[in-house]
């Protein structure tokens, strides 16, 4: 059971970096007031939705947004006290008669007082209004030619524990604001995205035995994958969705698979008597990096696929756990205390594999199973305090980090 715990036991601080620079001065960025149009909900429910604009774009980490709550008419004039502000982000939610949700959105360039963006959205669907909101600060975020914030409009899929030998497989927003239980039922853990369009995930279910199950989140479709005795988990896909990387132990100690989903075949790709988990492919997917107990504690290594040498990845900390891998870089977990009868420190760190570059991302509590964006400018993990876990996100490029809290539930692993 060792194994198992390396992989359960999977705001920033930022130094200098020579190769990752914070591009984006506070100083420059500019300024945004927002109001609230919007023709449907209490005044609860609007300021919910006001969070969540003010939320996006604060998450962008390109503006300096004024967090005061105003409302307004969808086309009132201008108010004079806003001036000393440069664009002004005005928005409205309305239902139509059957029920669908839409969100308006306008930006007003303040210093000449005319519209400079304007698009209407809508959802059949009311509880993903979330997505309404992150479209329009994607295009806005896009109109004013700032580096892309695409991710805001992925989906999160997390393992969350409830009864005890529960958990279930939830679909979000980065938010956690949209939930969705697509699995329940038993021990449900290590949710891993399918194919990079999220149309389905793999994960391990256990019981007598773990299987692996593959479930497309639209359809609902599940299918059966690979089942093994020990462990079984998948940490990585191949980009076509044709292969996977997956930690099973059918002989009692882990190693790393390679499985061929066509074919049905798989390939042990290491070889060493104690704990190989968690592979992820690196590169052209010819290289995996993983974590392994090769120097007596867990740490992070990368080999060739078909070579049997392996070459130490990190080497910085102790017990580090868990890691994520884009491009040159990788994000690593270190615990960093050793206490018995109390919780334990994790830090994140990022490290450069072309040189002896080192950035320390967060200062203390529980941070675990980082995983970079899928254009590597930002990291979404998990931070675990008292009896429930917050999802983490952390702007890699400027001096920004966030906080979402799941209230009253803990997260066991993650994947976006």
């Amino acid at each position: 059971m060792r194994f198992f715990l390396i992989l359960f036991m999977g705001v920033a601080l930022f130094a200098s970096d020579a190769t990752l620079e914070i591009v984006k001065s506070t100083d420059n960025r500019p300024s945004v007031a927002i109001q609230d149009a919007s023709e449907f909900g209490n005044i609860r429910i609007r300021q919910k939705f006001f969070r969540l604009v003010m939320g996006d774009l604060k998450v962008t980490a390109h503006f300096k947004v004024d967090d005061r709550y105003r409302e307004s008419d969808y086309d009132a004039m201008i108010d004079p006290l806003l001036k000393d502000k440069d664009y002004l982000f005005r928005y409205r939610f309305r239902e139509d008669g059957e029920q669908r949700l839409y969100l308006d959105a306008k930006v007003l360039d303040l210093s000449s007082g005319s519209p400079v963006f304007e698009r209407s959205y809508r959802v059949a669907n009311r509880a993903r209004y979330p997505f309404l909101i992150h479209r329009a600060v994607i295009d806005f975020n896009d109109y004013l030619q700032m580096p892309s914030v695409e991710w805001m409009r992925r989906y999160v899929v997390f393992s969350q524990y409830g009864k005890p030998k529960s958990a279930d497989i939830i679909v979000a927003d980065y938010t956690l604001t949209y939930r969705k239980k697509i699995i329940s039922g038993g021990l449900n853990i290590f949710p891993k995205w399918a194919d990079k369009n999220q149309r389905g995930i793999y994960y391990t279910k256990l019981g007598n035995r773990p299987v692996l199950y593959y479930y497309n989140i639209y359809t609902g479709e599940e299918r059966r994958v690979i089942t093994s005795d020990g462990m079984l988990v998948c940490s990585d896909v191949s980009r076509d969705g044709k292969k996977l990387l997956l930690t099973m132990a059918p002989d009692g100690q882990p190693d790393i698979y390679r499985y061929d989903i066509e074919t049905g075949k798989r390939e042990r790709l290491t070889f060493y008597s104690g704990i190989d988990v968690s592979a992820q492919f690196t590169g052209s997917e010819r290289k995996i990096v993983f974590v392994s107990d090769r120097l007596g504690y867990p740490n992070i290594f990368v080999k060739r696929v078909g070579d049997r040498a392996v070459q130490q990845l990190v080497y910085h900390g102790k017990n580090n756990n868990a890691c994520s891998v884009h491009g040159k870089y990788v994000i690593y977990t270190s615990r960093e205390s050793d206490n018995a009868f109390s919780s334990n420190t994790f830090n994140l760190y990022l490290v450069s594999t072309e040189s002896d570059y080192i950035r320390r991302l967060t200062a203390s509590g529980i941070n675990q199973f980082p995983k970079f964006s899928p254009d590597g400018e930002s990291v979404i993990y998990i931070k675990h305090y008292a009896s429930q876990s917050a999802l983490g996100i952390i702007r890699l490029n400027y001096n920004e980090g966030f906080l979402f809290p799941l209230k009253g539930h803990k997260i066991q692993s993650i994947d976006w």
